[in-house]
């Protein structure tokens, strides 16, 4: 029995492209892809002679018997058009029913957007939520991102270059002017990153055409995103001191204080347990 591997693949410089997921590409007896131009194209430039069969959103549940069969013969490596398969792309139920039928999932880990713009952004990243595109229609993003208001972990979503300024005037509106980074065609010849209030980032692509993939990541409500708010050491240990007397539990305490203090989970824990 085959293992079907979920590929990474870059996002925009091919230089991501691990030596690890050329090699699985070469040695699978499938590639299934999103795109099979797209794919081809990768696969040329490192010159991978692999089949490829198409896998994509209208198409992806009557490909399973035939992706399942191969896989009976040998290994299967799924990818997308760029990143990592599975993750605002089609790759989900493939993985369910890989798993059903008792085949091995493995991941060739590898570029993300999401996971890549927090990792720049300057926002916390001890806590988020990964909310793939915002609603296409007005109202349906409007009342979205009205649910997920009170979150207090760090946003992150995906957006298109025909609806940037349309989406950040409804996160202004909705969320307040929280701190944004806004990553556009990360990796590629153009990469850029606007880091500052949503009002500034609105205004700044209000003037110039808006062009690529934009990555948003957002502060969470009541934020500790600023870093001239977060507590000073002598601070955070004397309220850590405070709360240990009432009896709370060292996690109790750290989840309070970290929202509290702009320290991290993890930081605040093992103070408190040294503390003890």
């Amino acid at each position: 029995m085959g293992i079907l591997f979920l590929v990474a693949t870059p996002i925009g410089n091919l230089e991501d492209l691990s030596p690890r997921a050329v090699r699985v590409l070469r040695e699978s007896k499938l590639i299934a892809a999103e795109d099979t131009r797209h794919t081809g194209n990768l696969l040329k430039r490192f010159e991978i002679q692999t089949p490829l069969t198409s896998y994509f959103e209208h198409n992806k549940l009557h490909k399973l018997d035939a992706i399942l069969a191969a896989l009976a013969d040998g290994d299967v490596a799924l990818v997308s058009d760029a990143g990592t398969p599975a993750i605002n792309d089609p790759g989900y139920e493939l993985v369910r029913a890989a798993l059903a039928s008792g085949f091995d999932v493995r991941p060739v880990p590898g570029p993300s957007a999401p996971v890549a713009a927090l990792s720049v952004s300057g926002l916390p990243t001890d806590a988020f939520t990964y909310l793939g595109y915002l609603p296409h229609k007005p109202t349906e993003r409007r009342k979205f991102v009205a649910q997920i208001a009170n979150l207090r972990h760090t946003l992150i979503f995906l957006e298109s270059p025909h609806r940037i300024l349309a989406s950040l005037a409804d996160l202004l509106a909705i969320l307040g002017d929280r701190q944004i980074c806004v990553a556009r065609e990360m990796t590629k010849l153009f990469e850029e990153y606007w880091r500052g209030p949503i009002s500034g980032a609105l205004e700044y692509f209000k003037s110039r055409e808006a062009r690529g993939e934009f990555t948003l990541v957002i502060s969470g409500h009541a934020s500790r995103s600023v870093i001239s708010e977060q507590w000073t050491d002598e601070e955070l240990l004397a309220a850590i001191k405070r709360e240990l007397k009432s009896g709370k539990s060292a996690k109790e305490i750290s989840v309070e204080l970290a929202e509290q203090s702009g320290w991290g989970k993890k930081d605040v824990y093992a103070l408190v347990n040294r503390t003890k």
